[in-house]
């Protein structure tokens, strides 16, 4: 049987303590270690190979949302909260499940399952999955849009907001541009300056340090000019 290397972080014992008896029942479970609060789970993570984490959300100086938007690849993410209007924002940010506390042990085990099935199609490169994976849901104004990668031309970072251009209508999540970027195809979408990323398949032409997306001129930070014309095989 695959096993799978577990980080549980919440800063509630009597949590922490229900978590590890429920990863008890589950042979394929291995916790590698378990965390009071983001930094130290930060360091884990650094430390170790963990394919789950188990989040809280409502922790001291560095809650579970905001230690999410500082990662740059992340294991499975299973939120565990007692408040369920964040579900939004983990979604946002390509959780696995969200489990509201208290839940039940047989919660728990769907939560891991979808968990260990997501590892196991990234694993054996699933067709199905990858099919999965050419699409993001964007939610804005109290509506879920799906937007196909190829939809999206560039996005820029606007505040606490996103403005994302697709080549249907332009639209503005209450999501953090780093969030977004993490959940964009580094295969196919490039940073070109702080606050914008494009779809390199979308480049009409570059003129000096300026890109143009259809008509849109976009700026081309020196720090990432490199990396642009190395992704475009210039």
């Amino acid at each position: 049987m695959d096993q799978f290397t577990c980080l549980l972080v919440d800063d509630e014992p009597l949590a922490r303590e229900l978590l590890v008896t429920y990863c008890g029942y589950l042979p394929q479970l291995r916790i590698e270690a378990v965390c009071g609060n983001a930094f130290e789970a930060k360091t884990m993570l650094q430390e170790k190979a963990i394919a789950i984490l188990f989040l809280d959300i409502h922790m001291p100086v560095l809650d579970g949302i905001g230690f999410l938007q500082t990662l740059k690849t992340r294991p499975q993410v299973i939120m565990t909260t007692a408040y369920k209007e964040y579900a939004v924002n983990a979604f946002d940010l390509a959780v696995c499940d969200y489990l509201v506390k208290p839940f039940s042990l047989e919660r728990f085990i769907r939560a891991v399952d979808k968990a260990t099935e997501n590892i196991g199609s990234l694993n054996n490169h699933n067709p199905v999955a990858k099919e999965a994976d050419d699409h993001l849901f964007i939610k804005t104004e109290g509506k879920l849009y799906r937007i196909n990668h190829d939809e999206l031309l560039f996005a820029e970072a606007n505040g606490n907001y996103t403005k994302i251009i697709t080549t249907d209508k332009p639209l503005t999540p209450a999501m953090s541009f780093s969030s977004l970027e993490q959940q964009l195809p580094a295969t196919q979408f490039v940073k070109v300056h702080r606050s914008f990323i494009i779809n390199k398949s979308k480049v009409r032409r570059i003129e000096g340090n300026r890109v143009f997306i259809g008509e849109q001129e976009i700026p081309i930070g020196k720090n990432y000019r490199d990396e642009l014309f190395k992704k475009l095989g210039l």
